[in-house]
C-alpha cells in the first residue's frame, strides 16, 4: 500500500504510559515537539510533581490503578501505551510483577480506552512475540512455532492476544512491535555490553549468534507517532531495523570507538551446562544462545514511510559516550 501523500495535520491530546522508560519517554519526547498534548501516567508522586514543575501534564498512578487510567484516557484523541516491565532472568516474586505490569496492565488500559471510546490506541507489543524464528526472516503474519525463551517473552505474547482481543470488541487498536531497541539511555543488557565495547572493556563475548533485529531508539518512537497518524486499527506493524548476530553489532561499536573487538568467546558448550544451572541463569541462556529474533519491517515502511538509520548510524552514539567528557552517558 502506496504511502498517503503528507498533509497538515492537527495536534492531538494523548496519554501515555510508560513515558518515564527509556522507550516511552522518547516517544513522549517526539509526540511534544510536533505539538502533541502528552499526559503521561507516573507512578512516583515525587516525579510528577517534577514534571508538573515543568509544565507536562500528569495522572498519578500505574496500570494496577483503574480509576487513574480511565481518567487519563477521558477526552484524549489517543492511547499510546508503551508501560511494560522488560527483564529476563529473573525469579518467581518478579514473574508476578511482570504478569500484572504486562499482561493484566494492558487489559486494564485497553478497558478503560474502550469505555472512553478513544478514537484511536497503540499498544507497544514487541517482535518477541514471534518467538526464535530459527534464522528466518518473519512477518506480521507469522505465529510461533516454538515453546517461550523467557517470561518476558510469554507476557509480551499473551499481551499482545489481548491487544487483538480488544479489536475485535470494537477498540481500534494498531499494534507496534519493535526489534531490540538501543540508543541512548538504554540501561538493558544490551546497552552495557554496547557501552563497554565503546571502551574497549569487553574482552569476552558471550552469545555471540544472537540474532536480533537492532533499531535506535528515536526511529522506534518515530514509527509510533506515525502509527498514531495512520495505522490501521487491527494491523499490527514491526519497528525494526539492521538485522544482525549481536557478534557483528559488538564489534561495529568496537570499530567505531577505535577499540579492539573481543578477542574472545564463550564456547556453546559451557552455555549448555550454564543452562542447568539456577532457573534465572537457565532462562538468560534459553533466551539468547543461538536465538533469532528477526522480522521484516517492510510493511511499516510501506504504509507508514518509517525509515529507520542503519546499525552503523545508530551505534555511532555508543562511540560518543564512551569519551570522558560524556561519562554520565557510560556509567553502567
Amino acid at each position: 500500500m502506496p504511502v498517503a501523500p503528507s498533509r497538515p495535520r492537527t495536534p492531538v491530546r494523548i496519554f501515555a504510559t510508560g513515558t518515564t522508560g527509556f522507550l516511552g519517554s522518547v516517544v513522549a519526547e517526539q509526540l511534544r515537539a510536533r505539538g502533541d498534548t502528552v499526559v503521561a501516567l507516573v507512578r512516583d508522586p515525587v516525579k510528577a510533581n517534577l514534571l508538573r514543575r515543568a509544565g507536562r501534564e500528569v495522572i498519578v498512578g500505574d496500570l494496577a490503578d483503574p480509576d487513574a487510567l480511565h481518567r487519563g484516557c477521558e477526552g484524549c484523541d489517543a492511547v499510546v501505551h508503551a508501560g511494560a516491565i522488560y527483564e529476563v532472568g529473573i525469579g518467581a516474586p518478579r514473574r508476578v510483577d511482570m504478569y500484572e505490569a504486562n499482561v493484566n496492565g494492558t487489559e486494564r488500559l485497553l478497558a478503560a480506552a474502550l469505555a472512553a471510546r478513544v478514537p484511536k490506541v497503540v499498544h507497544v507489543s514487541s517482535i518477541v512475540v514471534f518467538g526464535d524464528t530459527k534464522g528466518s526472516v518473519v512477518d506480521e503474519t507469522y505465529r510461533r512455532t516454538s515453546g517461550y525463551t523467557s517470561y518476558y517473552e510469554e507476557t509480551k505474547t499473551l499481551a499482545h492476544r489481548v491487544a487483538e482481543g480488544y479489536v475485535e470488541r470494537g477498540l481500534p487498536v494498531a499494534i507496534a512491535q519493535p526489534g531490540q531497541v538501543y540508543g541512548p539511555g538504554d540501561h538493558s543488557g544490551i546497552g552495557r555490553l554496547f557501552r563497554r565495547a565503546a571502551a574497549g572493556k569487553l574482552p569476552v563475548l558471550t552469545f555471540g549468534d544472537l540474532g536480533l533485529s537492532f533499531v535506535h531508539v528515536a526511529d522506534v518512537a518515530a514509527g509510533i507517532a506515525r502509527l498514531i497518524d495512520g495505522g490501521r486499527p487491527g494491523q499490527a506493524y514491526v519497528l525494526g531495523g539492521e538485522m544482525a548476530t549481536l557478534r557483528e553489532a559488538v564489534r561495529v561499536v568496537a570499530s567505531l570507538a577505535g577499540k579492539p573487538a573481543p578477542r574472545f568467546e564463550v564456547p556453546s558448550s559451557i552455555l549448555r551446562v550454564a543452562a542447568r544451572l539456577p532457573p534465572d541463569v537457565a532462562e538468560v541462556v534459553r533466551s539468547a544462545d543461538g536465538v533469532t529474533f528477526w522480522a521484516t519491517d517492510a510493511k511499516a515502511r510501506a504504509e507508514l514511510g518509517y525509515a529507520p538509520r542503519s546499525l552503523r548510524e545508530g551505534l555511532v552514539s555508543y562511540r560518543s559516550s564512551s569519551s570522558p567528557s560524556s561519562s554520565s552517558n557510560s556509567s553502567e
